[in-house]
């Protein structure tokens, strides 16, 4: 008895070996970029660099929300596509986000896509342009200093 229900277990647990690959999750996670320049260079340059630089469909686009979708292909992948997708958000006065994401595809081809965005970015339009320094704090006010006049 021992014996056949040690034959058992084993029994499952390479079956659940082998299936546990079958049922693998999609990668969820992204790769992001704080772009300096604007997100109109931002966004027309992602742009050209889909279409263009790496010769991909895109098969949806919207500048007013910032994102695009397109087919991936890689030589790794044999023919096989993959939907990918930029997103470009203003966020912050002087930042531009921008967020690959390739979910069926390891994290280094999203690397890949965000590091030629950024130097098709300095390519095209050179050094960042520079930051605006915030505005210095307005003094602190003082308690008993309401009218200049002594107490």
């Amino acid at each position: 008895m021992r014996r056949l229900c040690g034959m058992v277990l084993c029994a499952l647990l390479v079956g659940g070996a082998v299936l546990v690959p079958a049922f693998e999750p999609e990668a969820l996670a992204a790769t992001a970029y704080e772009s300096p320049y604007t997100f109109e260079q931002t966004w027309g340059t992602a742009i050209r660099l889909v279409r263009v630089d790496l010769g991909l469909k895109i098969t949806e686009k919207d500048p007013e929300h910032g994102y695009l979708l397109f087919e991936y292909t890689s030589p790794e992948s044999g023919k096989r596509v993959h939907t990918g997708s930029i997103e470009v958000v203003q966020s912050g006065k002087d930042v531009v986000r921008v967020t690959a994401k390739l979910p069926t595809m390891p994290s280094y081809h999203e690397r890949m896509i965000v590091d030629a965005l950024a130097k098709k970015l300095s390519v095209e339009y050179g050094d960042p342009p520079a930051r605006k320094p915030d505005p210095p704090p307005p003094p602190p006010e003082k308690d008993g200093d309401k009218g200049g006049e002594a107490p």
